[in-house]
């Protein structure tokens, strides 16, 4: 799950979305979280991967593993 940030980030900026718009839309209330896991210095939770997913319509599969592409 080491590429779960780039992915993030690609998914991200396809939506021509800014991480404070992200973090709203996955009703966080600060975007730091989500920076911390775009750029790998923190792990994705579980409910996140979920929130993810659901949000971008994604499997959390191709989320997740790191051998899978986008």
């Amino acid at each position: 799950m080491q590429r779960f940030g780039e992915k993030l980030r690609i998914l991200r900026k396809q939506r021509q979305m800014k991480l404070t718009e992200l973090a709203d839309a996955l009703g966080y209330e600060a975007h730091s979280y989500i920076s911390e896991v775009e750029t790998g210095k923190k792990q994705p939770t579980l409910e996140f991967v979920l929130k993810v997913s659901r949000l971008f319509e994604v499997s959390m599969d191709q989320l997740a593993k790191d051998e899978l592409d986008l």
